[in-house]
């Protein structure tokens, strides 16, 4: 199978906190080399303006599809039993780097304000590759404790270019399954995302981008493809599937089960579509970033518009409930026709958005002064990218460099992840995993 490697585990300490203490605060200290034009000083998004006519808000409602259970279950009696995270983390065979163990490159690439408290760099079998990029990350789900099950786990979401490579695995995603109970030492295990195709008696590999990614309960999310009528994937974390066959076709071959040499797959459970068609500027949103939300209750997922860096196009942020109901069904509130609706929408001159988190210090759903992290590709997409805390009144950002640019953030910045039992937010940086508490962005933003 892929990923082999060494599998180290090293003992957890005050003398490992201490030295990546002192790599965040080193890593501050570089933010007076950042220099950047003054067009990128005086920029900025604005403040949220809400949408609330049934032309804006009509746009963003999606129809559930929900894959049938027989045929679920149709692929789980030929693949075998399903296997739990437990079992894809006890296998990981992906070790990351901190501090030194990471190239200078990949540690310039790391915000500058407010700076990373931890961060890691990806094993040197995966970041020796050009076609596969990591964009979206998730961690621990909605679990008060931050913990999943019996394990602090971080999911970070990986797509193939669609130009280079081989042909079968371009545009294919996949997950890498994060081991985070020892911060000194993360290690991870990767598991292709997959479609059932044929009432369940085979899968295709998910050609699809994944620049969004949430975890609610036992749901993982995804975003898809721009371009495409489908807006999110659905998978089942307790339907985590075990190959049988190491070799590139993926899906059934003579002799089991092949995914491209990966272990483990991950088998969609459902999709969620708009009900207007495909994405467009004048039509339903193309979603990048997705999160969910840190409010208190059942909260939602909430998403961003991907627009291109610098585009003058404004782009749309919305946010979906939660079912909150027992029984079958997909995890957002649909009706009985499976019709899902945006409960809140705005609009943001904001461009490139990247990361999304909303931030409600009211503490309730839809308050009036809830306001939005959001996290922006530069309009050259070269080097670092700008994080604003954005509302109804404005939009404030970290100033660094001795022009005090806005361009604080990291350098092809991923999504934005909150941990409400840790308080930290987890996000990537090009080549980079790295973690921070919010209320470091709170002082650093206002």
């Amino acid at each position: 199978m892929k990923q082999r490697g060494r599998h180290r585990r090293r003992r957890r300490g005050a003398a490992v906190r201490a030295f990546l203490t002192g790599t965040a605060l080193a890593l501050t200290a570089a933010a007076t080399l950042i220099s950047v034009s003054q067009a990128d000083v005086a920029t900025g998004p604005g403040a949220l303006k809400p949408l609330t006519s049934p032309a804006d808000t009509g746009a963003l409602r999606l129809q559930e599809h929900m894959v049938a259970d027989r045929t679920l279950n149709r692929l789980s009696a030929a693949m075998g039993r399903p296997v739990g995270m437990d079992t894809v983390l006890d296998s990981a065979d992906r070790s990351m780097g901190t501090g030194a163990d990471c190239s200078a490159t990949d540690r310039a690439s790391l915000p500058v304000a407010p700076a990373a408290a931890r961060a890691y760099c990806w094993d040197p079998a995966d970041a020796a590759s050009t076609a596969w990029r990591p964009a979206s990350v998730t961690a621990s789900g909605e679990a008060a404790d931050g913990v999943r099950g019996t394990r602090r786990v971080i999911l970070s979401g990986w797509t193939h270019s669609t130009a280079t490579g081989r042909a079968a695995e371009r545009g294919l995603a996949r997950v890498a399954f994060v081991d985070a109970d020892d911060l000194g030492h993360l290690s991870y295990r990767w598991a292709l995302l997959v479609v059932p195709v044929r009432g369940g008696r085979d899968y295709r590999g998910l050609s699809s981008g994944i620049s969004g990614m949430a975890w609610h309960r036992d749901k993982l999310l995804v975003t898809t493809t721009a371009g495409s009528a489908d807006a999110l994937y659905v998978y089942d974390l307790d339907r985590i599937q075990r190959t049988t066959v190491d070799g590139p076709a993926i899906g059934r071959v003579a002799g089991g089960w092949s995914a491209d040499g990966y272990r483990y797959v991950l088998p969609a459970v459902g999709s969620y579509r708009f009900t207007s068609g495909r994405c467009a500027p004048s039509g339903p949103p193309c979603p990048g970033a997705l999160a969910l939300d840190g409010a208190t209750g059942p909260g939602g997922l909430v998403a961003a518009e991907w627009t291109a860096p610098g585009s003058d196009r404004p782009a749309r942020l919305w946010r979906y409930a939660f079912r909150t109901a027992p029984g079958h069904g997909g995890p957002l509130a649909a009706d009985p026709a499976g019709r899902v609706d945006a409960v809140e929408a705005y609009r943001t001159r904001a461009a490139g958005i990247r990361g999304v988190l909303p931030d409600r210090r009211a503490g309730a759903a839809g308050a009036a002064d809830a306001s939005w992290y959001l996290g922006q590709l530069p309009a050259s997409r070269d080097g670092h990218g700008s994080l604003w805390r954005q509302d109804r009144e404005g939009a404030r950002a970290a100033h660094c460099g001795a022009d005090a640019s806005h361009r604080c953030w990291a350098q092809a910045a991923g999504s934005l992840s909150y941990g409400r039992g840790t308080g930290e937010v987890w996000s990537l940086s090009d080549r980079m995993l790295f973690t921070l508490p919010l209320t470091a962005l709170e002082r650093s933003l206002g």
